[in-house]
């Protein structure tokens, strides 16, 4: 086991100082010297990963927006479109660089219209 000697406090800071040094990180395109992005208290990758509501979760991570209809969270929103008997979900694209709200936010596909006799309640 390799001893833990900086926090991510300490880490940060340790970058912080290393990036603002002699100016070799200039036209380096260096991701280090980039702020970190966080979720929450934590950085994250955003190549490989994203925030969701202060969760991390993989780019390929998949969840149901009603019974049968799938959609990514790093890139959708699953939105409820109407309520009672019969419920209708519509998946919603994520505009970057803002908060993506179901009212506003494009429509990417409408999902399957389900009662709650077939199960869904």
């Amino acid at each position: 086991m390799v001893p833990r000697i900086f926090g991510s406090v300490g880490i940060l800071l340790f970058l912080a100082v290393w990036c603002s040094g002699t100016g070799a990180h200039m036209n380096s395109g260096l991701w280090l010297c980039q702020p970190a992005p966080m979720c929450g208290h934590r950085m994250y990758n955003p190549l490989e990963e994203c925030c969701d509501h202060d969760t991390i979760l993989p780019l390929n991570r998949t969840h149901l927006c009603g019974p049968n209809c799938t959609f990514w969270p790093c890139l959708e929103l699953c939105c409820p479109e109407s309520f009672g008997p019969q419920r209708r979900f519509v998946v919603r694209l994520k505009v970057q660089g803002r908060k993506s709200r179901c009212r506003s936010s494009p429509i990417s596909r409408v999902c399957a219209r389900h009662t709650y006799s077939e199960g869904f309640a």
